[in-house]
């Protein structure tokens, strides 16, 4: 009885911190989705790692680390006067987040789809791969 005690209080406890690492990876892909939508490129890199590599999916690395997210990002937030980031799904578990979002870049032209995986450590993200339609 003790042992089964003992087991059902660690599942809890485990529960309870997977709850709370989701609950934080949440909190850091909603941060840097609003300041994503509100151009804010500071507010946007602060919940990454300074060190955050970004693929297209599976593993073709396009860049890493905040200096090369502010040389991308920075001027399509200045240039890019509809862009919108629409969050039609998110799926958490654990450090990973899974975000299937609709992104409008120009009002004339159709939204492009895609879904951004987010893996975090440390309180940061630290590896975003991106997942379009036409990719195989």
């Amino acid at each position: 009885m003790k042992k089964l005690f003992t087991l059902v209080m660690l599942f809890t406890s485990l529960s309870g911190l997977m709850a709370q690492t989701g609950d934080a990876a949440a909190r850091l892909a909603q941060q840097q989705l609003d300041a994503y939508n509100n151009r804010n490129i500071e507010a946007f890199l602060a919940p990454y790692s300074d060190t955050v590599k970004i693929y297209n999916h599976p593993n073709q690395l396009q860049f890493q680390g905040k200096d090369q997210m502010r040389a991308r990002y920075s001027g399509m937030f200045q240039n890019t006067v509809d862009l919108h980031c629409t969050l039609v799904n998110r799926m958490v578990l654990g450090n990973v987040v899974i975000d299937q979002e609709s992104v409008i870049f120009d009002k004339t032209r159709e939204p492009v789809r895609v879904m951004a995986m987010y893996k975090m450590a440390g309180g940061k993200i630290v590896e975003v791969y991106f997942i379009r339609p036409d990719q195989q």
